[in-house]
């Protein structure tokens, strides 16, 4: 293997950067993976219509998509630093691509939880946060918490604002080629990923964006599946941990798990077109950008824990407001709740990620990532419990009420998170090099 003496000897000269070719490419994976995610809120509706299926049934393929997509997060690393970033990256395109395509054939719901639920979720997972994290990690030194910003909020926008283009699709030819439409767009980042994706800058003989050849570490084919447990057990020892993830499990379920999903088919029970209602979807994605960098910037001013407190109570309240503002027309009081949901969809991610570097030191990566779970776990609760009580009572209002009880719940955990935690767990650096190569892989 080279040292990093000989690797800077003769760096190639490029006009532009290749790590910004491989953020951009790694942007156009995340949005063919949004693709997917954006396709249950609307076609519950008519996939209920053809087979006749129940909420419930359909939601629990939505369900157990969104909790492999959590739960394979903090081993994707391990994947990427074992067979690298652009063979798990094209496997994870293919796998989506396949579970989304399939379900053109399927007769049965054990086909479409295995489809949607199985296959898309464990795809779906392998791109979400370990690849922004690793990406970033090994790409760039320079600009890293912009670029990792860009690609967060685009990966959590896209899958919003394909919602009106897969209801238009659904509208006007049908539910199978809205899935299809996915399908290829999935397909199109296959061979962009293979043509400008790079293991590491070493592979396009560079160094890492504003970094040098020392940035550019050597891989470790073992030992991060093994550190992300470590970190599991280690941050489970403490009540930080438990009040982080117990808050982002209640911002899951309010979010990806219940409005994204249902709030299309609870429109419609309204009587609103299932286009309005995705539209309204995709203006929260495009609220949500501004929602993420407004609350990164006032989390560098501001104590995390009042933030969530803040985002996690209005966000409450709004919710008991929600079934009064359902109607067959759009009013202006819906609207503001479009944009207020969007403003505080993910705001909550800055003030939780400065809380585990707060509480975990140098492992915060991988805690995080569990913390991460977490929220996916609440999505999948909220996907199939929505379903659950919409076939059980004949509305969705008792589930906002319900969410809108448990973030205010998740206020109230936020505010009992200590101040001034001493000792801070796994403060010092990783002791061994299998611990220093999981909290590269993970950011």
């Amino acid at each position: 293997m080279l040292s990093a003496v000989t690797r800077t000897a003769a760096p190639r000269t490029y006009r532009v950067h290749p790590a910004w070719w491989v953020a951009g490419v790694t942007f156009l994976a995340l949005v063919g993976a949004a693709a997917f995610r954006a396709v249950p809120g609307v076609l519950i509706e008519p996939l209920r219509a053809e087979f006749g299926w129940s909420v419930t049934t359909i939601s629990a393929a939505v369900a157990v998509n969104m909790a492999l997509y959590g739960l394979t997060a903090p081993f994707a690393a391990a994947l990427m630093e074992r067979f690298g970033i652009r063979r798990v990256v094209v496997g994870a395109l293919l796998l989506t691509a396949t579970g989304s395509g399939l379900t053109v054939f399927m007769t049965t719901s054990w086909q479409l939880v295995l489809l949607w639920g199985f296959l898309v979720g464990l795809g779906t997972g392998s791109m979400a946060l370990s690849l922004v994290a690793t990406v970033t990690g090994r790409w760039f030194v320079a600009r890293r918490g912009l670029v990792s910003g860009i690609l967060t909020a685009g990966g959590a926008t896209g899958q919003l604002v394909f919602l009106p283009l897969v209801a238009w699709a659904d509208a006007t030819w049908g539910w199978r080629s809205a899935s299809l439409g996915t399908t290829a767009a999935a397909l199109a980042v296959v061979p962009l990923v293979l043509w400008l994706l790079r293991d590491r800058p070493r592979d396009a003989g560079v160094v890492p964006y504003g970094g040098t050849a020392a940035d550019d570490a050597d891989p470790v084919r073992t030992g991060a599946a093994r550190t992300a447990v470590r970190g599991l057990v280690s941050a489970a020892r403490t009540i930080p941990f438990w009040l982080l993830a117990g808050g982002f499990f209640i911002c899951g379920l309010s979010t990806n798990g219940l409005i994204q999903p249902h709030f299309i088919p609870a429109a419609h029970d309204h009587g609103m077109p299932i286009t309005t209602a995705a539209g309204l979807l995709a203006v929260v994605g495009i609220f949500d950008i501004a929602g993420t960098v407004l609350s990164g910037w006032l989390t560098d001013r501001t104590d995390p824990r009042v933030l969530l407190l803040a985002y996690y109570g209005l966000r409450g309240l709004s919710l008991f407001l929600l079934p009064t503002l359902f109607g067959p027309d759009l009013h202006v009081s819906m609207v503001a709740f479009i944009v207020f949901y969007g403003l505080d969809w993910v705001a909550t991610v800055p003030p939780t990620l400065a809380l585990c570097r707060e509480f975990f030191g140098a492992r915060a990566p991988v805690v995080f990532g569990w913390v991460f779970a977490s929220h996916q776990v609440g999505s999948a609760f909220a996907a199939f419990g929505g379903g659950v009580i919409r076939d059980g009572t004949g509305s969705y209002d008792p589930a906002w009420f319900l969410a809108g009880a448990l973030c205010i719940a998740a206020a109230a955990m936020s505010f009992l998170i200590p101040r001034s935690p001493r000792p801070a767990v796994g403060t010092a650096l990783p002791t061994d090099r299998d611990e220093a190569a999981a909290a590269q892989a993970h950011g």
